[in-house]
């Protein structure tokens, strides 16, 4: 899995680099946690199909 990936972040406004800050395996599959390399905002995906920045 990438250390980085690009995504909107709603705070800066417009698409941002996401670093990974942690994984773990859950009973709905992985679950990881990105900050914005700009605005330290957070965000966490679980098996890339639940999302909270939606």
């Amino acid at each position: 899995m990438s250390l980085e990936i690009e995504h909107h972040c709603p705070q800066c406004g417009g698409r941002e680099t996401f670093w990974r800050s942690a994984s773990t395996n859950l009973h709905l599959g992985l679950k990881t946690k990105w900050r914005c390399s700009e605005c330290d905002y957070g965000l966490v995906r679980i098996d890339g199909e639940i999302n909270s920045a939606a």
